[in-house]
């Protein structure tokens, strides 16, 4: 291990009870990108970030606009045309935190129990902003230097969908160039190390039925009003047939089975009992169509996460609705393209409607799938750093969700992608949501043999 190295290891070490204590002020914020009663509270988080970037040493660290929140951005280009420029990936944004009464403790006062930070955000994904903080903070303060030159582009909207990414990408492809990106969108388990490679793309939609003026009572006009909620479940129970085929006209018809080797990949990277497990269920469904490791990675999916409509308080009350309506999220597979997949949802829903009742379908969000690399010497220095510390590899996995902007970097930037991410937890998206201290200075410690493992890289 050379000096460099060891020497940030060592200040992170030494400022062990300052890094956790100035996390809390970061999860104080309460980020919420997707709900604008926080606009402003997302905006303080940015500006906050940019005062750190700026005290630790960085360039340019400012705000850059979107059509929505902020992108923090912050650069350290001296270490020499000779070193490669890594473009470092976040999102400053949480989820929202219902339920409150849910919670043991303030989800935006951080609290440590038990060697675990209990805070909205501490995992998912302040964690990697934080983390490559601290690590860019450590080589500087001991070394006087980077050993590869680093751009940051921390994003606020990542929560609801990335929906200004692409318009910002493309209007800052010269600022964001760089030799590879470096998503820290994820975490590192010491216990069970694993990289997520690649990713399914998502399309998001909201639709809405609408019949009568007002609430009828289903005595007087049950049988001769159309009621808005039985046209809302004919939809969603045409959207799959018995073994699970989405019966979409057309749905299928770019996608492309993956080839022998991604397959061995894709097997090798599932835990199929971990799943069932966790999920609490007995079997899996659709087990005709494909393999379930496939199914739950790279085949296309169709899902109503929610839906609403009349009365549901206690006891009964005779109603026919007014309306009723569905939210749906479709992950897509490499080859459907998320504006064409869209129009056919939107195409086949609305077809649903009669002269009684409307269908309206808004559609959200359109993201493509993401591909980090598989093999090369990116990849490798990331491998390699993980196995320096806790002594084994990471697994290459593929997961079934979405990273939005990845999607986007693979199509209007194209520059290689790999992934590294700041220790591990619990209870993201959900109440209680912890990190665990002691693998996040273990992600911490291989961070900095990261940055050192890419100073090593020669185009």
């Amino acid at each position: 291990m050379t000096d460099s190295i060891q020497n940030a290891i060592d200040y992170l070490q030494e400022t062990h009870t300052n890094i956790l204590e100035d996390y809390k002020t970061l999860l104080s914020f309460p980020s919420i990108g997707g709900d604008p009663k926080h606009d402003d509270d997302v905006r303080a988080c940015a500006e906050w970030l940019v005062e750190q970037f700026t005290e630790i040493g960085f360039d340019n660290a400012q705000l850059l606009e979107t059509d929505g929140h902020p992108v923090v951005y912050a650069d350290w280009l001296h270490a020499g045309d000779d070193k490669p420029t890594v473009l470092v990936y976040d999102h400053y944004d949480v989820q929202p935190i219902d339920p409150i009464n849910l919670w043991d403790s303030a989800p935006f006062e951080a609290e440590i129990r038990d060697g675990m930070m209990y805070a909205r955000g501490a995992s998912d994904n302040k964690a990697g902003v934080w983390g490559n903080l601290k690590v860019l903070e450590a080589m500087l303060k001991t070394n006087g230097e980077l050993p590869v030159n680093i751009k940051i582009m921390f994003e606020g909207e990542e929560e609801s969908g990335s929906p200004s990414i692409l318009d910002f990408v493309e209007n800052h492809k010269d600022m964001l160039t760089a030799d590879v990106m470096l998503n820290c969108d994820g975490e590192l388990n010491p216990e069970d190390p694993a990289i997520y490679y690649a990713g399914r793309g998502i399309v998001s939609a909201e639709v809405k039925v609408t019949g009568p003026k007002i609430d009828l009572h289903s005595g007087e006009y049950g049988g001769i009003v159309q009621n808005p909620l039985h046209i809302a479940g004919k939809i969603i129970g045409s959207f799959h047939d018995d073994e699970g085929r989405i019966q979409l006209p057309n749905y299928y018809d770019t996608v492309v089975e993956v080839d022998d080797d991604e397959k061995a990949r894709i097997k090798a990277g599932f835990d199929a009992d971990g799943k069932k497990e966790k999920s609490g269920v007995k079997t899996f469904w659709g087990e005709s169509i494909a393999p379930v490791s496939e199914r739950a990675t790279v085949y296309p999916t169709l899902d109503v996460n929610g839906m609403w409509g009349g009365y549901q308080g206690a006891g009964s009350k005779t109603v026919l609705p007014a309306e009723a309506g569905f939210k749906i999220t479709m992950r897509l597979a490499p080859n459907q393209d998320p504006t064409v997949v869209s129009q056919i949802l939107k195409t086949y829903v609305e077809g649903f409607a009669t002269e009684a009742v409307d269908v309206e379908c808004t559609i959200g969000e359109e993201q493509w799938y993401f591909q980090l690399v598989t093999e090369g010497p990116y990849l490798e220095a990331v491998q390699s750093a993980i196995e320096s510390t806790i002594g084994t590899r990471a697994k290459l996995k593929r997961t079934g969700g979405s990273i939005p902007i990845l999607g986007v970097f693979n199509r209007v930037i194209g520059l290689p992608i790999t992934a590294f991410g700041y220790g591990t937890g619990g209870g993201i998206h959900s109440p209680n949501e912890y990190l665990d201290t002691e693998s996040f200075f273990t992600a911490l410690e291989a961070g900095v043999r990261l940055y050192h493992n890419f100073a090593e890289i020669s185009e």
